[in-house]
């Protein structure tokens, strides 16, 4: 219906024009009752909002800024892709938009960030895959420009981030693998400078000390995340003597526990019987494989969920309730990690 306005909206949901506003650009907190009364009537209507007037109006693009990181064909990311799916789709109920784009180290996603800031194209960004002193972080902070992470940093550095407690995790299903009477377990870990993967070492040697079993060095392989590099990490693992040899073996992601359990295949063993074998995160492939994975599932849909959300809110100087949020990973038992 041609020539409808706000005038109009606000009088067919009997609410003032501030209100029609506030439930178009989420400005404001409207009561839910209100907010359907209001988008019933634009509905009824037809009204059709100019988006540029408004978005200049506010000086809004209502664009959210996402870098992402190609991987090579042999790889694959299943958190990041449900991450960012599960994002995009927040955003959306929110009325805005992701603006992914990919650059290839940190480095270079600091030059695309200062480009976008100045230019006005997006109203904030979402960052992944941080790390300690991540330049990223640092940077987005002396800007005072509005971001929020999956994924944490210094300690020191206060900003809104969402994060899966790996070590917890790890704990987790290094527990469950000694409940099934594994004591002698074997690790796929990430390098060193890996944040994420120091989280989840430190919950592997926890649970081995809570339980006094010994934590040799050579159980514990510092690989890429890669299945090559997690076949060859395990065939050091099961190329030990029986005596010192892991019954078990918990890897840092289900990329990696596909590799292990290659390994573990080709040198004549059956996993789930003559050795165990733990992914993280519960890939949808995992279920698929023979025998099917054990595997930590992660909340990925919540961590998109709670950081478009949080993103919003400091875009619109609106106070964010809890701006560090550590979720929970599930252990999804499979018949990969049978009993010893």
């Amino acid at each position: 219906m041609a020539g409808i306005t706000i005038h109009d909206v606000a009088k067919e949901a009997s609410v003032s024009i501030a209100t029609v506003s506030y439930v178009l650009n989420d400005s404001r907190r409207v009561g839910d009752d209100t907010r359907t009364r209001v988008l019933q009537a634009i509905s009824r209507l037809g009204y059709r909002p100019n988006i540029t007037a408004r978005n200049l109006q506010a000086s809004k693009t209502r664009l959210l800024g996402y870098s992402w990181r190609p991987v090579p064909p042999s790889q694959f990311t299943p958190v990041l892709d449900q991450f960012w799916q599960t994002m995009a789709q927040a955003a959306a109920h929110h009325d805005y938009r992701i603006l992914a784009f990919p650059t290839a180290s940190p480095q270079e996603e600091l030059v695309v960030y200062e480009e976008m800031m100045l230019s006005g194209q997006v109203d904030g960004f979402v960052l992944s895959n941080t790390n300690l002193e991540d330049p990223r972080v640092r940077a987005l902070l002396g800007a005072r420009f509005p971001f929020v992470a999956f994924g944490r940093s210094n300690p020191e550095w206060d900003f809104p981030w969402v994060d899966v407690d790996g070590r917890a995790g790890i704990r987790m299903a290094m527990e469950h693998l000694m409940a099934e009477g594994h004591h002698r377990i074997g690790c796929l870990a990430w390098p060193a400078p890996s944040l994420t993967g120091r989280y989840r070492l430190e919950g592997y040697h926890e649970a081995l000390a809570a339980a006094n079993l010994p934590a040799p060095e050579a159980w514990v392989m510092r690989i890429e995340n890669t299945h090559d590099d997690a076949y060859a990490g395990a065939q050091r693992l099961l190329a030990l003597p029986p005596a010192q040899r892991p019954s078990a073996i918990v890897a840092f992601s289900d990329l990696m526990a596909m590799g292990a359990i290659n390994a573990a295949t080709d040198a004549g063993l059956m996993v789930g019987r003559d050795v165990a074998v733990v992914g993280f995160d519960d890939a949808p492939v995992a279920r698929f494989l023979r025998p099917p994975l054990t595997s930590l599932r992660q909340p990925v849909a919540e961590v998109g969920e709670r950081l478009v959300t949080m993103l919003i809110d400091l875009v619109n100087g609106r106070s964010v309730a809890e701006s560090h949020v550590l979720l929970q990973p599930e252990l999804i038992v499979r018949a990969s990690s049978a009993a010893r």
